[in-house]
């Protein structure tokens, strides 16, 4: 079971961007206070350009609402910047978060401008949490997005995450390891992911093994005398062919194979990985080690792995590290969070950015996200954007259109419609019991399995529908009118 308790040994309340603080206070000395607000967090572009996001660090997130608190080193840090009144500080000191949370559940296929944490509070509690709620939702999306691409490439193999070393800081490799793993990878390299979460760590040995000793034969011996039931042996030290495979052969018969044991594989680390492999390949055949796993390593991505199993690389299993875990290709999610409504009288008073750039006009109101599924393929079909006390009526055909483009236009029958918003904080109390990890893992896998396969190619993806409901598009378009007619 993943560890619950695992949180920063440091109280990260701080950890916000300090305008946050300055308007957090401007709302107070307005008397905002308790202005009620609603917020959400949508990204608009998935990395790589690829097909659809996963949702990953919504656990990540509950710890650290659960945690907020102002301490007296933190109230006398405030106090030192000479600019926030001392009510707004005594009103920080006593600080209590109240507001309602909703989260897309962590392994769910996401897209771009739909909602994927919503928050309903008072405006100086929901606009202070959004450095966490950003960076948190943020890099674990990222990585396990980036993972499930490179897991997918490997076509069954099972990918192991390296990259503890090029991960940039102790948290990114630890929370990193735990994202690859609900996108699909089979372990880390990184024990303390093991120890916290139940990523399965594995490892055996560096190049400094191999070079401690007198020569990679005696290397190889004295490893597999201390291991000999899980014997992987890293064959690039010197030359893999000429030395490495046939030292490891050597082991697997003179040492493992009179005590009952096998040589469990070798890992390549350098060099061409499709050559080296299919020779390899052939040597261990030879040698009768057919069971003989063969690992490579060195710099990998989806890209690479795709090329050299086109090219009939006999790769058994990967690891992949620094491209991974940084996600070195594209290392930014683009997670923003937004205004979208107020409370005024009761009623709730739709608010809407707009900009040059038309991506960038957002979705206004409190809303909700809809999934709608063929109900005997069970295949998604679209998401839906709505307000949030809509209902989509499933035993009626519900049509579908661009929101840009309205003329698109497509009726779906026999759907049923699945809500993806999950209620997770209740007036600042947690009502939600995170999936253990292997859970979540599992359900992102099954929820993959729902999407067409065009949108999982990694080039020119098909784009997956993420309409708006007719009544949130009128909604928008009334807000646009009226943001027009004031520029005349």
């Amino acid at each position: 079971m993943e560890n619950i308790e695992w949180k920063e040994k440091i109280n990260l309340t701080m950890l916000a961007d300090f305008y946050e603080l300055t308007m957090a206070n401007g709302y107070f000395e307005h008397g905002f206070k308790d202005k009620i607000a609603y917020f959400d967090m949508f990204f608009r572009k998935v990395p790589d350009s690829g097909g659809f996001a996963i949702m990953a660090g919504v656990r990540q997130l509950i710890e650290y609402i659960e945690s907020l608190e102002f301490s007296d080193e933190d109230i006398e840090y405030l106090k030192n910047k000479k600019i926030f009144s001392t009510q707004f500080l005594e009103y920080l000191r006593n600080f209590k978060f109240t507001c309602d949370v909703w989260a897309v559940p962590e392994g769910t296929p996401i897209f771009p401008n739909e909602p994927i944490v919503a928050v309903r509070g008072p405006i100086i509690e929901a606009q202070f949490i959004e450095t966490m709620v950003l960076l948190t939702i943020n890099h674990q999306s990222l990585i396990a997005t980036k993972a499930n691409r490179i897991v997918r490439a490997a076509q069954g193999r099972p990918v192991l995450e390296f990259g503890s070393r090029r991960a940039q800081g102790y948290n990114a490799a630890i929370l990193g390891a735990r994202a690859s793993y609900i996108g699909g990878c089979k372990g880390t390299a990184c024990t303390i992911a093991d120890r916290d979460f139940e990523v399965p760590a594995v490892g055996t040995m560096a190049h400094s093994w191999v070079q401690l000793f007198s020569s990679e034969l005696e290397a190889f011996k004295a490893y597999a005398k201390i291991y000999p039931g899980n014997c992987v042996l890293l064959v690039d030290t010197y030359n893999v062919l000429k030395l490495g495979i046939p030292n490891a052969i050597k082991t697997a018969k003179e040492e493992l194979e009179p005590k009952g044991y096998r040589l469990k594989g070798i890992r390549i680390d350098s060099g061409d990985i499709t050559y080296l492999s299919k020779e390899a390949r052939k040597m261990l055949d030879e040698a009768g080690l057919h069971d003989c796993s063969i690992v490579a390593s060195n710099a990998l991505d989806e890209y690479i792995i795709r090329d050299i199993l086109i090219q009939g690389a006999k790769v058994d299993m990967f690891g992949v590290g620094e491209r991974l875990i940084t996600s070195k290709s594209e290392p930014v999610f683009g997670g923003v969070y937004k205004l979208v409504a107020v409370e005024e009288n009761g009623g709730i008073i739709p608010k809407i950015k707009l900009s040059e750039n038309v991506e960038k006009i957002t979705n206004p109101s409190f809303k909700t996200v809809y999934r709608l599924f063929n109900r005997y393929t069970g295949k998604a079909i679209a998401d839906v954007i709505a307000l949030a006390d809509e209902v989509i009526d499933e035993s009626k055909p519900y049509e579908i259109f661009d929101p840009e483009h309205t003329w698109k236009r497509k009726t779906i029958y026999n759907f049923y419609a699945k809500e993806l918003l999950v209620q997770i904080f209740e007036k600042g109390k947690c009502i939600y019991n995170s999936p253990d990890l292997d859970d979540i893992r599992d359900y992102c896998d099954q929820q993959i399995s729902a999407l067409w396969e065009e949108v999982l190619r990694f080039e020119n993806p098909h784009e997956y529908y993420v309409d708006l409901s007719r009544p949130l598009w009128t909604v928008k378009q009334k807000l646009l009118e009226e943001q027009a007619a004031k520029l005349l």
